[in-house]
């Protein structure tokens, strides 16, 4: 099995893993833990995990020049990502959540043209302008009758700003993942990520009341630090050294898919004519956009 094949597994199992987290992020938020709170914990964890697992590996020094580069990629791919994707999903649904990450490639897109200089053409330049159209629509007029939604608009939103950091995070970390090992670049990723989250989880951390959280919620918690925060960041680090960060943002738009298959499953989400619609705008757009990426992915 050659390098390529091995990427695109780690990508695909990571999407999957990403697609369940919507519900099961969901049923820890807000009711048992606030979502900065949730943030503080799982890059906690992170952190200890990768900082372990170091301790494994090869030791491999650091340039100075890049400690500044790892640490705007946290703010973009921890701190900001994170904590708006969190704090979005606890106001909205897990589809439309889902959905709206739909336009993270997009955004990569756009990012790696004003970054790198890539050229975008008329084509994706339709399809930027189609599915940010529904985005916005989803953004505006979904309306859901789940209690969970305490705002949708705001929370679809939120993961909007999300789905754009993580995608300007994929192109000022695609350098970094070839230069460093995955472990290597992620401890110190994730320790900058801590300290910049440190300030807005901490009072919500020392709110949670830690008796009542029932087993099956720790188990929720302990899933999103161990699989959707640990395992999906080295495996899409992996993917982003042999893939280009356009291949790999490509596979975020099968989360919607599986979130959705989960969420009717267990029953968190419903489907409207509005979540539709914007979805097939959205999945128009983004087609558009990596129709000409994939004839040429790496």
């Amino acid at each position: 099995m050659n390098q390529r094949t091995l990427a695109l597994i780690a990508v695909s199992i990571a999407t999957l893993i990403y697609g369940v987290n919507y519900t099961i992020a969901k049923e820890v938020m807000p009711l048992y833990v606030k979502p900065f709170a949730f943030i503080l914990l799982r890059v906690s964890g992170a952190t200890l995990v990768f900082w372990i697992l170091g301790l494994f590996i090869k030791k491999q020094k650091i340039e100075k020049a890049d400690y500044k580069k790892i640490l705007l990629a946290a703010f973009f791919g921890v701190a900001l990502n994170m904590l708006s994707f969190f704090k979005g999903l606890s106001l909205t649904t897990p589809i439309s959540a889902s959905v709206m990450m739909v336009t993270s490639p997009i955004m990569v897109l756009i990012f790696s043209s004003i970054l790198i200089r890539k050229s975008i053409g008329k084509q994706r330049i339709l399809g930027i302008i189609i599915g940010l159209i529904g985005a916005i629509l989803l953004i505006t007029y979904t309306s859901s009758s789940n209690v969970d939604a305490t705002n949708s608009n705001l929370g679809n939103f939120l993961v909007f700003v999300n789905a754009t950091s993580y995608g300007l995070y994929l192109v000022l970390a695609k350098n970094l993942s070839i230069k460093y090992h995955p472990i290597v670049f992620v401890k110190w990723f994730y320790l900058f990520g801590l300290i910049l989250v440190i300030p807005f989880g901490f009072a919500e951390l020392s709110e949670v009341v830690w008796q009542e959280i029932p087993t099956n919620i720790y188990w929720n918690i302990g899933f999103v630090i161990i699989f959707t925060t640990c395992i999906t960041y080295v495996f899409n680090l992996y993917g982003l050294s042999k893939l280009k960060p356009t291949t790999v943002s490509v596979f975020i738009y099968l989360q919607p898919v599986i979130a959705t298959i989960y969420a009717l499953i267990v029953g968190s989400d419903s489907l409207n004519f509005v979540k539709i619609g914007a979805t097939l705008l959205i999945f128009s757009g983004v087609y558009l956009v990596t129709k000409q990426v994939e004839n040429s992915a790496k």
